[in-house]
């Protein structure tokens, strides 16, 4: 007898049970196999397949067919049970199973079945009967959850939809809502990123609210931010508006909240332009960037009206804080998945707002909100996973032939105006546009190679302890020689030598002179080239230097002195304004440490116009005022002195009712619940360069200066005779120049 091609072995066990709907777990059994064709489907009949029974009668195959079997789950899929006539049993083959990924342990007369290697997820457990078989029943049952070749398309396409919720695939596909979408199985899988980003409380009951019946009757706006890493722009927020009546959403990133205002006159042109109907109402919350004088007025002007909510009550404005959350949270799901950089949120945002757009939401009856707004259904054959791998062609123009004809990029989202991807290059760190792409979007980018340059300088080892070498500098060396014979001797005083050489040594102080040395040594030089500042960033890493606390002492010594401030109980009806360290080391013109500086400064962004503050501009000196200046003294071969005053801004008198907060780590004992009210100018409040304009411009007034009626930082005086000063204003640089020596020198000592 010829030996078949494919031969297949099966134990066929006596038993007493006759169920149709029971499988028997054997492992002498090669194959699923089956003689009743009713419980298959999908059979395929052109089969020269051949089944060797343990008597040893061969009988030929009828053909393969899928299972399909009902559990809690939904119905599940048994690939490749071959349909063997006569056949009084059902047999679920050991070896097949295992090649399927399952993990059957047998012991204490039951057999378990797992669905991975970890053994963590029992799918079903099998006890044996009298005879000694494990029948298994493909029937719904309290348990059971019998995974075999199931396809991952529902998970593939759940990723690529930004993490939607299954519940809204399906919808996708039962509804036809779009174009390109094939059919999903239904698998029950936890979603690491879906964990990672979406998990929160149950959400509560909600009240039937008025919707609007057309689009852009009203519009929802709210900011979210500020985000703890810029995104890759620099961007702190992102600004979202939500239509009522389409739930259509359009995404605008910002760095500074001023920029709202902006940013919805954008909105409102472009959303009124493309779909031919006028914004009526505008609803957000009360944040100061919706509060301004200008926002308000510009409402008023073009006739939106305007639903701000009430105190402490987001509820209110629920469509756009929940608009949000679901944005921030598809975003950190994309992010989290692909264990991207939270640098790129702004594109996760981007890319989340552009897919909820083409997402069914229960706001509208089996449209999507660029369906509803458009009246066009959104195709979505072109989506892909955010943050895959993929490869980009390089056009013909820009390569020669032996160059590659691609190089890798990572998917960051979708082009609005273009018919293209956004694609991030790491190799130069930049977003670029293109349509021939090919992804992979199983594969994750290793972000560890991305990382930003570093200059890197080495220190020779015997740095400080080397001479420069003979060979090499000995021409330098014998010019600088000459050129210091040459130049006449300076008869100085040796104890003003010791003086000056002890004072610097000790460090308490600092030579007046910061002109750097004609001739300096290598290793002097190399040493500065090596040198790096590093300014603290916060109160915490200032307080632990002794040299910045003494700075941050010495400004508030200086701000006491000024009278600028009085401590006084903390007022209910008036805001208080926030005050922040900052930290600037100050250097000489070669390159060493002159001083550290520490400004206290107020939060002058917090302030709000008419009630914090009315004027805030102040005047400056034209550069052409300087350059006349400058010329004149020339001409006229007069002295020209230039000085700068310190803490101007402190010496400016408030005309409004201000309140700080008192400066951290210099709050009063006991007195921690009072706030500073402010009697002079701050550095950082919007009116401080206005106040001490005001305040230098009476000191002049008083001295009998008379200001230019063309430039008003520009100030004559005139002395009996022919003297005259004339002095010019650039906010706290003073520069003046005059005939008579009395003037100049009385200028200097006030």
């Amino acid at each position: 007898m010829e030996e078949p091609d494919n031969l297949f072995y099966v134990c066929n066990a006596a038993t007493d049970v006759k169920v149709n709907h029971s499988w028997y777990i054997d492992s002498g059994c090669s194959n699923h196999m089956t003689g009743d064709e009713g419980l298959l489907v999908n059979i395929q009949r052109n089969l020269s397949s051949k089944v060797k029974m343990g008597t040893g009668e061969i009988v030929p195959v009828a053909g393969k067919g899928t299972l399909v079997i009902k559990t809690k789950l939904g119905k599940k899929h048994i690939q490749e049970v071959m349909l063997v006539p006569g056949l009084e049993e059902n047999l679920l083959s050991v070896g097949q199973m295992m090649e399927h990924g399952y993990y059957l342990v047998f012991g204490g007369n039951v057999v378990d079945v797992y669905d991975d290697q970890s053994l963590g997820n029992r799918i079903v457990r099998v006890q044996m009967t009298n005879n000694r078989c494990f029948p298994l029943t493909m029937m719904p049952a309290g348990e059971l959850a019998l995974r075999a070749s199931v396809s991952h398309c529902l998970q593939t396409w759940h990723k690529r939809f930004g993490h939607l919720n299954e519940r809204s695939l399906k919808l996708l596909e039962n509804q036809g809502m779009v174009h390109g979408l094939p059919h999903l199985e239904q698998v029950s899988v936890v979603c690491e990123g879906c964990m990672l980003g979406k998990q929160h409380r149950d959400s509560f009951p909600l009240e039937s609210t008025w919707r609007a019946s057309y689009p852009l009757e009203l519009v929802h706006t709210d900011i979210c931010g500020p985000m703890k890493t810029d995104s890759i722009s620099g961007n702190k927020y992102f600004l979202l508006f939500t239509d009522d009546c389409t739930r259509m959403s359009w995404v605008y990133f910002i760095r500074n909240k001023s920029s709202a205002m902006e940013c919805f006159r954008k909105f409102k042109a472009m959303t009124e332009l493309q779909s031919g109907y006028k914004i009526k109402g505008l609803r957000s919350d009360r944040g100061g960037e919706f509060l301004s004088s200008e926002f308000n007025s510009f409402c008023a002007e073009v006739g939106i009206q305007r639903q701000l909510t009430m105190a402490y009550s987001p509820q209110q404005n629920g469509v756009a804080e929940r608009k949000n959350r679901t944005v921030v949270e598809m975003a950190k799901s994309m992010l989290h998945e692909k264990s991207i950089p939270y640098e790129f949120w702004a594109e996760a945002v981007n890319t989340a707002v552009y897919l909820l757009n083409r997402c069914p939401t229960k706001s509208l009856n089996k449209v999507t909100p660029f369906e509803a707004y458009t009246g066009r259904k959104p195709g979505i054959a072109h989506l892909k996973i955010f943050g895959s791998p993929c490869h980009v062609l390089i056009p013909s123009a820009l390569r020669h032939k032996l160059e590659e004809n691609s190089h890798k990029c990572i998917f960051v989202g979708y082009g609005l105006c273009e018919k293209g991807y956004r694609l991030f290059d790491p190799s130069n760190r930049k977003i670029m546009l293109s349509r021939d792409v090919k992804f992979d979007e199983e594969s994750l980018w290793k972000w560890d190679n991305v990382q930003e340059g570093e200059i890197v300088v080495p220190i020779p080892a015997e740095s400080q302890n080397c001479e420069p070498r003979l060979d090499l500098d000995s021409s330098l060396q014998m010019d600088a020689e000459t050129l210091v014979q040459d130049e006449p001797s300076q008869d100085l005083d040796i104890s003003t030598q010791m003086g000056e050489v002890s004072t610097l040594q000790d460090g308490s102080s600092q030579a007046f002179d910061h002109t750097p040395k004609k001739w300096r040594s290598v290793n002097e030089i190399m040493t500065q080239c090596n040198m790096c500042f590093v300014e603290p960033e916060n109160f915490e890493d200032a307080n632990l230097d002794e040299s910045w606390r003494n700075a941050m002492k010495a400004e508030l010594e200086m701000i006491e002195k000024n009278n600028t401030w009085t401590l006084v109980d903390r007022p209910f009806d008036k805001p208080i304004i926030g005050v922040k360290w900052v930290y600037k080391t100050k250097l000489n013109l070669d390159g060493s440490v002159q001083k550290n500086k520490a400004r206290l400064v107020a939060k002058g962004y917090s302030q709000k116009p008419g009630i914090d503050y009315n004027e805030t501009f102040a005047p400056v000196a034209r550069l052409d005022t300087i350059r006349t200046l400058i010329a004149l003294a020339a001409q006229k071969e007069w002295n020209m002195y230039q000085l700068d005053v310190k803490s101007a801004f402190l010496n400016g008198v408030l005309k409004e009712e201000v309140y700080v907060e008192q400066p951290q780590g210099f709050v009063q004992k006991n007195e921690e619940i009072k706030v500073y009210k402010l009697n002079k100018a701050l550095y950082g409040l919007k009116q401080a360069p206005r106040a001490w304009y005001d305040e230098i411009d009476s000191y002049f007034t008083k001295a009998g200066f008379k200001k230019s009626p063309s430039e008003a930082t520009l100030y004559i005086k005139t002395d009996e005779g022919s003297g005259i000063l004339i002095v010019s204003l650039y906010v706290d640089d003073i520069v003046y120049t005059g005939v008579v020596e009395k003037c100049l020198k009385d200028s200097r000592m006030t």
